[in-house]
């Protein structure tokens, strides 16, 4: 088997937990391309070394991606990605041409230009249910008739089922060039530390449970000790015990298989934990709530310590008010839970950063492929490439921390793109 670390691009990146997850299983994301600039600004922040790409996938060539990274000619072993969900439309033969399917469109047009080995195609489970198998099948034969194979059998894989501590299933599509040997989907490592009814669990018998919410967040100082939390995201605070997840994440040890680069980062200083003033009256029906109930007014969902994280929601875009997520309330504390603590349900590790207010912040954690989920499905491509990984020994400074306190109309500007590229709130009367 060869040895070095296999090329891959990222399409539609967003802050890069998919980015994260292919690094990790030993990939080199040389190229990402993201529409956003504030999630432009924080995958640079993550991730100075390799290149960050802010444009429309539907302006954007195969060639471009080559040229503005240091691609250049070499061969891609991997393209990834999952293109926003606009709705699918199915209606008639030839879905993929219409306007409301385009993103995916685009996507399948840059693998076919870029001609990688593999491909990964990421999306929300309704892809491959109902009306939307139409659709769904048409993109497969689209890929079929231009030069590659797809696995047909498509899954619905649930984070829980790969060592993270939430409830969020994700279709994937994997596919690579004809003569190839087809990847297979990972199997299920943790059985989902909950009591819940999920269509997107798998069960084993001989399989461990995953990490539950205590394991993920209880080694976090309590936010409500440090009162220079309510003007800023970051303190230097003192850690509880971590659990074995928590400690990974807090880069105390390493997985043998986590071939990620070492990020240079004082673990000592606690980020993505800007305070929220909650009323008294919310604070009250928090207290009162019982952990994996709802509260009756607010309908947010109190975490169980116990059990796993409900689905970590990404909040409205611009055009829709810009609210912050529908965020779950704290299993001991009468709060909704902190970005860093989103983070950690998440699977991304305590280096990696977010835009400084809650509401980019949730976005961020919320439109993200939870590393440790995009990992699993890395180490397959791995396999099919028949690649031994290599475990890196640099050391990794992080970017500008300006990036992370940017708004939008400085990041459209750092970028060099219109400040409108996001779709801004329609103001009514």
């Amino acid at each position: 088997m060869e040895i070095k670390r296999p090329i891959g691009i990222d399409l539609f990146a967003g802050a890069g937990g998919m980015t994260l997850g292919f690094e990790q299983a030993g990939f080199d994301i040389l190229a990402a391309v993201e529409l956003d600039p504030i999630h432009c600004a924080t995958h640079e922040f993550n991730f100075p070394f390799w290149s960050i790409l802010c444009e429309d996938v539907a302006e954007i060539s195969g060639e471009d991606i080559r040229s503005r990274s240091k691609i250049g000619n070499q061969e891609i072993d991997v393209v990834f990605g999952g293109s926003p969900c606009q709705g699918f439309s199915v209606i008639g033969k030839r879905a993929l041409n219409d306007p409301r399917n385009s993103l995916v469109f685009h996507y399948l047009r840059l693998v076919l230009e870029l001609k990688p080995k593999y491909f990964v195609l990421e999306n929300v489970p309704g892809l491959g249910q109902g009306k939307h198998t139409a659709f769904l099948f048409e993109v497969i034969e689209a890929f079929e008739e231009s030069g590659y194979q797809v696995q047909k059998n498509y899954r619905v894989l649930n984070a829980a089922n790969y060592g993270v501590p939430q409830d969020r299933g994700r279709l994937f599509i994997l596919g690579c060039r004809q003569g190839l040997s087809l990847p297979q989907y990972p199997p299920a490592i943790t059985n989902p530390s909950t009591s819940k009814t999920s269509i997107y669990f798998v069960y084993h018998d001989n399989l461990p449970y995953g990490p539950t919410v205590a394991d993920a967040i209880v080694d976090l100082p309590d936010i409500e000790d440090y009162p220079e939390l309510e003007d800023k995201d970051w303190v230097i605070a003192e850690y509880g015990t971590p659990s074995s997840y928590a400690r990974k994440l807090r880069c105390l040890e390493k997985n043998q298989d986590d071939y990620s680069y070492h990020r240079l980062f004082d673990s000592k200083i606690l980020t993505g934990s800007i305070r929220t003033n909650h009323g008294d009256e919310s604070t009250k029906r928090f207290q009162q709530t019982i952990p994996g109930k709802q509260e009756q007014i607010s309908h947010l969902y109190k975490l169980d310590l116990t059990d796993i994280c409900n689905t970590i929601r990404a909040g409205t875009p611009r055009n829709k008010g810009s609210h912050t997520s529908a965020r779950p309330i704290h299993p001991i504390y009468p709060r909704c839970i902190t970005v860093r603590e989103a983070a950690r349900l998440h699977s991304y590790p305590d280096w990696f950063r977010f835009h400084v207010t809650k509401w980019h912040g949730f976005r961020l954690v919320g439109n993200s492929v939870p590393p440790l989920l995009a990992k699993a499905v890395a180490a397959e491509i791995i396999k099919a490439l028949q690649i031994v990984p290599i475990q890196p020994q640099q050391k990794m400074e992080l970017g500008n921390e300006n990036l992370l306190h940017i708004n939008l109309t400085q990041a459209a500007k750092l970028y060099g793109v219109s400040n409108q590229i996001i779709e801004p709130r329609n103001q009514k009367s």
